[in-house]
């Protein structure tokens, strides 16, 4: 009788408790709990939907932010190119007067470097906040990473790391806008090259299954008797699929220092930059994620085999 109980309240009332403990803290706003796994196959599945569902609702969440902030940076940035692009470009006339005039040089350049320091937060603020209207159109991933990565190689982009591209066979053809996936292919490498300077940088695209917590895809040039394990991954922004969808990964990998556990989760935040103060506007990432999001895709930050820091960007195959 006493063995009964015991049974029932490990198998039956401890496992319920603690699914209705975990529910009662998400409805108070806990919106980090997660419900333990179960014995039992029923309370096991019970506390994976309830995890599931907060999963959802931590989405659904954060794309409300999002939602809500770039409204405000819209509004901010329509301001901001009239009240402040004009001056700017009155300014610029003024330092080539000055510069013809043969004001010191130095002193020159110093202005014109912070003119277009402010011209590229001006310019990044419009290009977040500009809603992409152009239709999806399907196309060639593997194209488009070679077309971002040969531009790079002809302007010498490419020549302070040992950059490569991998693009693997039979990568299927997606939906999305080519030119806006080029550039976010481009502002990652730039990003990596900048984060690696001398070091190896990597472009890659393959075919692949979703699932965020998988080591990154093997290479041809890896050698076959290493194995790299699964490593966790923080959740992607801005969206979900279902594990095991098939798509396309894009992704840039690079030596260098990498990016913090606790950065990821920020890094794709408008003005968010763990770079030098100057050295960035905090607005690159955040582009390449709403570019990315707007073509029904999803990015994460991860870290490299080789060392540092692999951005990665998923989108479903075409069906």
């Amino acid at each position: 009788m006493v063995f009964g109980r015991h049974l029932v309240s490990r198998l039956v009332l401890w496992p319920l408790e603690r699914v209705v403990a975990t529910a009662d803290a998400v409805a108070d706003g806990d919106l980090e709990r997660r419900a333990p796994d179960a014995e039992t196959r029923d309370f096991s599945t019970l506390a994976e939907r309830i995890n599931r569902m907060t999963d959802h609702l931590v989405d659904a969440q954060g794309q409300l932010v999002r939602s809500e902030k770039l409204a405000s940076i819209g509004r901010l940035a329509a301001g901001i190119a009239h009240e402040v692009g004009n001056p700017l470009g009155a300014i610029g006339t003024y330092v080539e007067v000055l510069r013809r005039r043969g004001v010191e040089p130095e002193v020159v350049s110093g202005v014109s470097r912070e003119l277009e320091r402010l011209d590229r937060i001006v310019r990044g603020l419009l290009d977040y906040a500009r809603p992409h209207d152009e239709a999806l159109a399907p196309l060639d991933p593997a194209a488009v990473a070679r077309s971002a990565y040969g531009l790079l190689e002809a302007q010498g982009a490419l020549k302070p790391a040992r950059a490569s591209l991998h693009v693997a066979t039979g990568v299927p053809r997606m939906l999305g806008r080519a030119h806006v996936l080029e550039q976010a292919i481009v502002n990652l490498v730039l990003n990596a090259v900048d984060a690696a300077p001398g070091g190896v940088v990597i472009v890659g695209v393959t075919a692949w299954s979703y699932d965020p917590r998988r080591a990154p895809p093997r290479r041809a040039t890896d050698p076959h008797h290493l194995a790299f394990p699964r490593w966790p991954a923080s959740r992607p922004s801005r969206r979900e699929f279902s594990e095991g969808q098939t798509g396309v990964l894009l992704y840039v990998a690079d030596s260098g220092a990498g990016v913090a556990p606790e950065d990821r989760g920020k890094i794709f935040d408008p003005f968010y930059t763990t770079k030098q103060p100057g050295r960035g506007t905090g607005l690159g990432l955040a582009i390449v994620a709403r570019a990315v999001y707007d073509m029904g895709g999803v990015v994460w930050a991860d870290t490299a085999r080789e060392g540092g820091a692999a951005f990665k960007m998923f989108f479903p195959a075409m069906t």
